[in-house]
């Protein structure tokens, strides 16, 4: 009798998501959806075997400058993509537009024009912005256009609370960027066998979300991204969704463990009340302050968003070129 992969239980748990540009790998995983960011499509604009998708875009739109370029390179991925996956891409608003609420919910609509006018349902599109107070405030206008928002470089309750009250239709929070933060923190007295596992801060805070979520009886699903080991991912069985690399799914696909479901509605209010809890209303000064007040999500935020812009940079250079 041949044991069933780690991959296939996970899948009667959660929603799989691939976590790449390179659509050719994620063929053999078979994922519902798939995710892309600006670091994710620079890796794959560099490989060989997408240089003539690269060009393609390059020869269709003659005139554009790089910047210009990079929605509709971003675009073309996304549109192979969907020739994969039965269910949803996701595709990330340019991350200098940040702190602009204007400027990111007309790069969006910009974004769904390009999928619509290939013929793609804009339901099949999730459109990526960052976790600031000016994302969330675009993601609520573009929810009423039925425009559907991903919401990433998620670290913190907060953030979650504020997407949750913008109707938003998904969060991507960052597990293992989390992790990091209080690895190199704690340094020395990092443990695995204390700090790893479900004790994982990462894991711990995609659970609290998801009681949160739960408790509250907020729609928006839930993701969990950004994963550095297989033991992230199956503490997180039960979660809406999860965001895994190729490099990942290659894992638990090679894998037999048992997998268990971790997270469960039943034992949200809880989880909660153990935690001391409460609903969160948040205004503008509000959320700022207490996003403020959490040294990990703010240095987080901080960076991913700067990781993100130096990758879209290099991205411009790299069509430039």
């Amino acid at each position: 009798m041949t044991s069933t992969s780690a991959l296939s239980q996970l899948k009667t748990f959660t929603t799989v998501v691939a976590d790449t540009g390179d659509f050719e790998r994620m063929q053999e995983f078979q994922p519902q959806d798939a995710t892309t960011n600006p670091s994710l499509i620079l890796k794959a604009a560099q490989q060989s075997n997408y240089q003539a998708l690269v060009a393609s875009v390059k020869q269709a739109h003659p005139g554009k400058s790089s910047a210009e370029l990079v929605d509709y390179i971003l675009v073309a991925f996304g549109l192979e993509i969907l020739k994969i996956v039965p269910g949803r891409v996701s595709t990330e608003v340019d991350a200098r537009l940040s702190f602009n609420t204007k400027a990111t919910a007309a790069k969006a609509r910009h974004l769904i024009e390009l999928y619509e006018s290939h013929g793609i349902d804009r339901k099949r599109v999730l459109i990526k912005l960052a976790g600031t107070w000016e994302g969330i405030a675009a993601a609520k206008e573009l929810e009423a256009e039925g425009i559907h928002c991903n919401m990433t470089l998620l670290f913190s309750l907060v953030q979650a609370a504020a997407c949750g009250a913008a109707n938003a239709k998904l969060i991507s929070p960052f597990v293992g960027r989390i992790t990091d933060w209080y690895k190199a923190k704690l340094a020395s007295h990092w443990s695995d066998v204390n700090h790893g596992g479900p004790n994982d801060p990462g894991v711990t805070s995609v659970k609290r979300i998801f009681h949160y979520y739960r408790h509250f009886d907020i729609q928006t699903e839930i993701m969990g991204a950004s994963f550095r080991n297989t033991s992230q991912i199956l503490e997180l069985a039960g979660c809406d969704l999860l965001t895994i690399s190729p490099e990942l799914l290659a894992e638990l696909q090679a894998n037999s463990t048992v997998v268990q479901q971790k997270l469960n509605p039943s034992n949200a209010t809880k989880a909660l009340a153990d935690e001391n809890i409460t609903e969160l209303k948040l205004d503008e000064s509000n959320f700022r302050l207490q996003l403020n007040n959490d040294a990990m999500a703010t240095e987080k935020l901080a960076e991913g968003i700067r990781n993100f812009c130096i990758d879209t940079e290099k991205l411009e250079t790299l069509l430039a070129s």
